[in-house]
């Protein structure tokens, strides 16, 4: 079963267009030009229910106007698209009641109060009667590890535990997909990893369906499966995270420690060396020209091995690669 379903989804601006120079903004001031601005241009896609899928691209491929159009507050120029059987821009009150979304630069609790105030208004928005929220909150509380933060005003949160706190709002009502809009821009690496492992607890534990979008490609390698890259409007890239490694970035990184001082000169055939040091040495090697297995009967030839680390290319990396191809 799918939650979110879309076939040739456009969305398209008419903007103002800008013009260089003193005289031309008042020629534009006076006799605007316009301009057609194809924000969205034909994606097609799935997320499966309970899947968490990663929607990721550089600013302004099209990510944000896509999830607005999904939860029906943009009307699309062309196309198709379901959220849980829903129509998002025409049935959108209906379709509020089983989507939860969080945006990373748009807060949604209240400054000055409480975040168990805002958790309280919210039950009341989704019609949940007292026990229920009464509930839903120690649930979520528990889960995120929040207990001693809800009676806390929001202005005094740190950010990773707001950040937190707004995840949980989002999950008041028990929804079946969640958006998360940079749910981790901003943060520490610790605060960072506390956002993902409740993400994921909470996808395991519920079963509900995320779609995922940022600029931190450890989000992507921590929690997704699968993922989507846009660029300019349109989908480049569609398939699983460790396809998308395999197929763009396939050289690997090994660091080797010896038990003896090694060569200045030190040289492995099939393997490109990056650094020497006394006793350890980095190598870079493709994959696909050298098995990895010959590289490490290579390298043990070499001496007394007492440490050795293979590393993937990171996703960041993989990523970069593909903005580099044109649209």
């Amino acid at each position: 079963m799918q939650t979110v379903h879309v076939r040739g989804l456009r969305k398209t601006f008419i903007t103002r267009r800008k013009a260089p120079g003193l005289r031309g903004s008042l020629r534009a001031l006076l006799r605007p030009e316009r301009q057609t601005v194809e924000a969205v241009q034909d994606i097609s896609f799935d997320v499966g229910e309970g899947e968490v899928l990663g929607f990721i691209g550089p600013n302004g491929a099209g990510k944000s106007t896509t999830i607005k159009i999904l939860t029906g507050i943009l009307h699309p120029t062309e196309g198709q698209a379901e959220v849980l059987g829903f129509v998002p821009w025409r049935q959108r009150r209906q379709l509020a009641y089983h989507i939860g979304t969080v945006f990373g630069q748009r807060p949604q609790l209240w400054y000055h109060l409480p975040a168990m105030d805002t958790f309280y208004l919210f039950g009341k928005v989704y019609e949940l009667d007292d026990r229920t929220i009464r509930q839903r909150i120690a649930f979520l509380a528990e889960a995120f590890e929040i207990q001693d933060l809800l009676e806390t005003p929001v202005r005094k949160l740190s950010l990773g535990q707001r950040m937190r706190c707004e995840v949980a709002a989002s999950l008041l009502h028990r929804p079946r997909l969640i958006l998360l809009d940079e749910p981790s821009i901003g943060l520490d690496v610790v605060a960072k990893q506390c956002i993902r492992d409740t993400v994921r607890h909470l996808n395991e534990l519920e079963g509900v369906s995320v779609l995922l979008t940022s600029h931190d490609a450890g989000d992507i390698e921590a929690l997704c499966r699968r993922v989507i890259i846009l660029n300019h409007g349109r989908i480049v890239y569609q398939d699983e995270v460790s396809a998308l490694k395999r197929r763009y970035l396939t050289s690997k990184l090994v660091e080797v420690k010896y038990a003896e001082e090694v060569a200045t000169d030190f040289r492995v055939e099939g393997a490109e060396t990056l650094k020497v040091g006394r006793y350890g040495v980095k190598l870079r090697f493709d994959a696909r020209e050298t098995p990895a297995g010959a590289v490490m009967a290579r390298l043990a030839e070499a001496g007394d091995l007492v440490d050795v680390t293979i590393s993937d290319p990171s996703l960041e990396e993989v990523i970069r690669a593909i903005y580099g191809k044109k649209p």
